[in-house]
């Protein structure tokens, strides 16, 4: 039996991210690259790390190898310890006969007795695929002071985004009353980040009788938060200050990215009292901001750049030859363009080679276009 944990980390990273097209080619959603040197779950194994949160269970799904060799036994978020730590839990392992999470609901229930394990106060149950920063350690004190049974982080959106989310109807103390799931006509614009505390003995409650429904989707959107709110149990809303972006579609994924261009960084990549942490690469991140041309230099994340790069994020081991261009674009791992090129607004995945001459640009107005080897030499036709 593990030491009891006041709170366990449960962190859905399954999503198999359809609407990112060639980004999640084979690969799980928060293991795609972002931000010059991280990949997107980076951000909250970080927040974990930072929180004090050491006992985390990640459960996998679509296309999970480079994912789970990515985490790994958890050494740069330091969970990689004896008695809590990081578990990846996959579904296939968790029950007899085996079966996929059918739902965010359903990935927690199936993994009732790791969470068990540990004989928590309350779970912490979140997303992989979000960019922010957030100390759970002010979720949980919130959580506490109120005397809640769930407590859902919360931020305003733009009202003609505020159909895509889940919105909470709230009480001038932020009690939670109504929850509508993605509403045409929403009431208000405060959504739903997809973070929840719970306490873990009314969770667990509510788990075991939503599993019995053969009605429900077992999603804790659609099913599980409208159950707490009918039986009027305590939901409260934590308003969250600060950047959170959903990169689930390719245009969000590339706006992510030229935020980080902005002068006052959206996220504080280089606070050390907030640090995210990866493992994918010693070499810093390449921001590049302004139209900056590099002759013949080998610039310190090993880029080898001798053509003109404005308004782009470059990893490690790219190489652009001379007289191309590199304009608001982002540039995965060991990308080789070639001389005479021109990319505009577009994204080169890794290991990507552009043939000499190359035009591949994203017209205004239309999501940026997603570059690899199989695709390449049709793009640079259009």
């Amino acid at each position: 039996m593990n030491r009891k944990k006041e709170c366990v980390g449960m962190l859905l990273a399954g999503g198999e991210g359809k609407r990112l097209g060639l980004l999640t080619k084979d690969l799980a959603k928060p293991a795609v690259p972002f931000g010059g040197k991280y990949r997107i779950i980076d951000f909250t194994l970080s927040n974990c790390a930072n929180s004090d949160i050491h006992t985390v269970g990640v459960m996998t799904q679509y296309s999970p190898l480079l994912l789970n060799k990515h985490i790994g036994i958890g050494k740069p978020w330091d969970m990689d310890r004896q008695h809590d730590g990081i578990s990846v839990l996959s579904p296939y392992t968790q029950k007899k006969g085996g079966s996929w999470y059918s739902g965010t609901a359903d990935a927690i229930y199936q993994n009732i007795h790791f969470i068990d394990r540990y004989d928590p106060e309350y779970i912490l149950v979140i997303s992989g695929d979000h960019i922010y920063q957030m100390n759970y350690k002010k979720l949980l004190k919130h959580h506490k002071e109120q005397n809640a049974d769930a407590t859902i982080s919360v931020i305003e959106v733009p009202w003609d985004e505020a159909s895509r989310f889940g919105i909470l109807n709230t009480t001038d103390d932020l009690r939670i009353y109504e929850f509508d799931e993605k509403p045409a006509n929403p009431k208000n614009n405060l959504a739903s980040m997809g973070i929840y505390i719970f306490s873990w003995k009314v969770l667990r409650n509510y788990l075991l009788e939503d599993a019995k429904n053969m009605n429900s989707s077992h999603d804790f959107g659609k099913d599980i938060i409208p159950a707490m709110v009918e039986d009027d149990r305590r939901l409260y809303a934590y308003r969250f200050q600060g950047y959170w972006k959903d990169v689930g579609t390719v245009q969000s994924y590339w706006e992510a990215n030229m935020d980080l261009l902005d002068m006052d960084e959206p996220v504080s990549l280089n606070n050390k009292a907030w640090r995210t942490y990866s493992h994918d690469s010693n070499y810093p991140p390449q921001y590049i901001n302004g139209n900056t041309q590099i002759t013949n230099s080998l610039i310190n994340s090993g880029c080898w750049i001798r053509g003109t790069v404005d308004r782009s994020i470059l990893f490690e081991n790219v190489e652009v030859e001379k007289k191309s261009t590199v304009r608001e674009s982002i540039i995965h791992p060991r990308v080789k363009i070639g001389a005479n090129s021109v990319i505009e607004r577009a994204i080169i995945k890794e290991d990507t080679v552009i043939p000499p001459g190359s035009y591949i640009s994203t017209p205004e107005g239309e999501e940026p276009f997603v570059i690899d080897n199989e695709n390449v030499e049709l793009a640079a036709l259009k």
